[in-house]
């Protein structure tokens, strides 16, 4: 078995879903252009970093010196389906979290295996004398084009990568090596023309043509927005309270899509049962308690109370 094929089948082993090999050299010059025009429209909002660090977002080998490979590696994070539906789980009353956030938080879980993944190469090559940098969405990378490249998947119009087969709840993780790899084929676009997840938008954040405006994203808004969320946006959150999982649950891929086979991904089922007038009455140390390793924890309980108000405000008026 060959170094490449050995190092596919230990991140199966740990746990991986997907995993793909593709090289460490800038990502298409079109997919750059794209992403410089939106930022210059100001469609990034309040996201001031996405504006920094453009060559190392681009291009893999701006992160780590001499790199020729990346390895990529995709968590499936479809909720197990609810053995019993709460009788209020269809309304403005239970407060909506996107599922990724009903899971333990991804970074540490994913930069843990690929920690593993790195000893398991360190073991495999003699003399053992290698680089590596291991990215987990906190680093400046273009992940989901490099995926693509990997063939993990591809983006769709609502900007997320598509797995044929495990949908589009999918989390990313990289490692960035100096070592030569064979290098998987790009995943061509398969994406149906039938704009559901564009349709699918409270805000309309997506444009049929592909676009996608942060500024009115419900996700944006509920977790990055630092201020106040203007009123004309806040009446189509609905129950949102972190996240939207709308436009990704829309999509035809999703229909077949399995749940998460991982059972060391930790799940958190009563967090689908939370209510904003809840939340509202919390002190730091409970929501501390009740979001310990999760993501929501980077929100912090204030903006989490400023959008529960906005939830409450939605059912009063619905």
């Amino acid at each position: 078995m060959s170094l490449t094929e050995s190092i596919k089948q230990k991140a199966i082993d740990l746990g991986f879903d997907l995993v793909g090999i593709t090289g460490a050299e800038a990502i298409d010059a079109g997919q750059i252009e794209c992403l410089s025009s939106w930022l210059t429209a100001g469609h990034a909002a309040q996201m001031q970093y996405m504006h920094k660090n453009l060559e190392k977002r681009t291009n893999p080998a701006s992160l780590l010196a001499g790199a020729k490979s990346v390895i990529c590696v995709a968590l499936n994070y479809k909720p197990p389906t609810p053995k019993q539906t709460p009788p209020e789980s269809t309304s403005t009353k239970y407060a909506g979290i996107a599922n990724y956030a009903l899971y333990e938080d991804y970074h540490p879980f994913i930069k843990k295996r690929l920690r593993k993944l790195v000893d398991f190469i360190s073991d495999s090559i003699r003399p053992n004398k290698w680089r590596f940098k291991i990215c987990v969405d906190s680093a400046p990378l273009a992940e989901r084009a490099l995926a693509q490249r990997a063939g993990l998947g591809f983006v769709g119009k609502n900007h997320m990568l598509i797995n044929p087969r495990l949908g589009l709840q999918i989390l990313l993780g990289e490692l960035i090596t100096d070592l030569k790899l064979d290098c998987d084929s790009l995943m061509t676009n398969h994406c149906p023309d039938c704009n559901k997840c564009v349709e699918a938008c409270p805000t309309g954040a997506l444009d049929i043509k592909g676009g996608f405006n942060a500024n009115k994203c419900i996700s944006y808004l509920t977790i990055e927005h630092k201020t106040q969320i203007p009123d004309s946006l806040a009446a189509e959150l609905g129950n949102h309270i972190f996240g939207c999982d709308e436009c990704i649950l829309a999509c035809p891929y999703e229909i077949n899509a399995p749940p998460c086979a991982n059972k060391d991904f930790r799940f958190f089922a009563e967090r689908r049962q939370i209510k904003p007038a809840q939340i509202l009455n919390w002190a730091p140390a409970r929501f501390d308690e009740y979001f310990a390793a999760s993501v929501v924890k980077r929100l912090g309980l204030e903006r989490l109370k400023r959008n529960a108000k906005i939830c409450l405000a939605n059912a009063g008026s619905s």
